[in-house]
C-alpha cells in the first residue's frame, strides 16, 4: 500500500511541492525565478508567504545547492532578501532561525563532484525541501539524452528515499518558441515532474509573474504577481497593475484566428481581448463550468490557439471578479459567472387623471 501524498505548499489553496517528487522551475535570466526560491525557504519557517501556505504545522528543513551564484552573491540573497523577508512577516524581534538552512555554494567546485557532494548532503542533513539551483550545472551536456535521464532518475531515488521534495532549477529555451526547460535534460525533467512552474517579467511595469505550466494532479489556474518594494522584497500587486500588465502582453501577441467578435481594438493599433463579453456568451445556457469545459469553451469561441493567452484572459476575467471559482465533490474547479443584481423596480406611483371641474 502506497503512503499518502504528503504536500508542502499550497498555492492559491491548491496543493503543490510533494515530499517523493521533483518539481521544476524555469524562465529566463533575471525573471524572478532566485525571488520565489528565496519565498519558498522563507516558506520553511513561516505559515504563509505572499499566497503560498505551509500545510504542515512543523517547520521544514531546507537544503539551498547553489550552482549559478557567486560566494558573495548567495550571501546577499541570504542576508538582503531571506532574513528580511522573515523579519517582515514575524517581525523584526524574532531571531531567524539559521538551524533550518543548510546552505551550500558550489560553483567553484569540479562539476563530477557537484553530483556527488549534493547526493551526500542530502543523505546527511535529511532536508524536507531542496532548492537546486541550478540543475544544468550537474551535467557537462544538457543535451546528452543518456547523461540526463540518469540524472533525473538519480534524483527521483533520493526524493523518494529521503521523503523531500526537489525543485530542479532550469533556465528556459532561448528560442522563445517554448516556455519549457532547456534541452535534452529540460525534456527529461518535463516528462518526470511532478509540477512545472515557469517565472516571467512583465515590462515595463516590472512585474514578476509565476504561472504553473503542467501538473500531475492540482491545477493551478491563477498566476501570481508580485514586484519587488523599495528594500528589495518581494510584495503583492494590485489587481489594476495586473490587468494593464495583460492588456498590454495581449497587444504584443500574435493574432492568429481569435474571433474578431471578441477583440478590442484601440486607435494605436493595440488589441486586447474582451473578455466580460466573452466569458458572458460562454455561459449562456450553463450555470456553472468546470474548468476544463470552461477552458475548451472559451478557446473555441474566442479563437485563442494557445493556453498562454487564455491563460491571460482568465486572470483578466478573475481580476475584474467577473466569475467565483469554488471546487465540488470531487476537487474539480467550478466556474459560476457573476451576474450583477438588476436594481430594484420602482414602485408605481398613482396619478389622478381626473379632477373636479374639469369638462369631461
Amino acid at each position: 500500500m502506497l503512503p499518502p501524498m504528503e504536500f508542502l505548499f499550497s498555492l492559491f489553496g491548491e496543493p503543490c511541492f510533494p515530499r517523493r517528487e521533483l518539481v521544476a522551475f524555469t524562465g529566463r535570466a533575471k525573471s524572478g525565478k532566485t525571488f520565489v526560491m528565496s519565498m519558498l525557504m522563507v516558506l520553511c519557517a513561516m505559515a504563509e508567504v505572499l499566497s503560498f501556505r505551509r500545510l504542515t504545522e512543523k517547520k521544514l528543513r531546507v537544503l539551498w545547492y547553489d550552482t549559478e551564484q557567486s560566494d558573495n552573491s548567495t550571501q546577499d540573497i541570504l542576508k538582503n532578501r531571506i532574513i528580511p523577508l522573515y523579519q517582515r512577516f514575524i517581525g523584526n524581534d524574532t531571531p531567524f532561525d539559521e538551524s533550518m538552512f543548510d546552505i551550500f555554494n558550489v560553483r567553484n567546485v569540479d562539476r563530477d563532484k557537484r553530483r556527488y557532494y549534493l547526493t551526500a548532503a542530502i543523505q546527511y542533513y535529511s532536508p524536507d525541501l531542496v532548492i537546486l539551483d541550478g540543475v544544468r550545472d550537474l551535467v557537462g551536456d544538457i543535451n546528452d539524452g543518456t547523461v540526463a535521464q540518469e540524472l533525473i532518475e538519480d534524483l527521483m531515488k533520493i526524493a523518494q528515499t529521503k521523503e523531500c521534495c526537489i525543485v530542479c532549477v532550469l533556465h528556459q529555451n532561448k528560442s522563445g518558441e517554448s516556455r519549457d526547460p532547456r534541452g535534452w535534460l529540460g525534456t527529461e525533467l518535463l516528462n518526470k515532474a511532478f509540477d512545472v512552474f515557469a517565472t516571467e517579467k512583465l515590462m515595463p511595469q516590472r512585474i514578476f509573474k509565476l504561472e504553473q505550466l503542467y501538473t500531475r494532479k492540482y491545477d493551478i489556474e491563477q498566476c501570481l504577481y508580485f514586484s519587488v518594494d523599495e528594500n528589495g522584497l518581494p510584495t503583492i500587486v494590485d489587481d489594476s497593475q495586473v490587468i494593464a500588465a495583460l492588456q498590454q502582453g495581449q497587444s504584443g501577441e500574435e493574432r492568429g484566428s481569435l474571433n474578431d467578435n471578441y477583440v478590442i481594438h484601440h486607435n494605436d493599433g493595440s488589441w486586447e481581448m474582451n473578455v466580460d463579453r466573452l466569458f458572458t456568451d460562454v455561459f449562456q445556457g450553463h450555470e456553472t463550468l468546470t474548468g476544463e469545459a470552461l477552458r475548451y469553451a472559451v478557446m473555441n469561441l474566442g479563437g485563442i490557439e494557445t493556453r498562454g493567452l487564455y491563460n491571460k484572459c482568465l486572470e483578466k476575467a478573475m481580476a475584474k471578479s467577473l466569475m467565483t471559482k469554488t471546487h465540488d465533490n470531487r476537487n474539480r474547479r467550478i466556474y459560476k459567472l457573476n451576474i450583477p443584481t438588476p436594481p430594484k423596480p420602482q414602485q408605481p406611483v398613482q396619478q389622478e387623471l381626473w379632477h373636479n371641474g374639469d369638462p369631461f
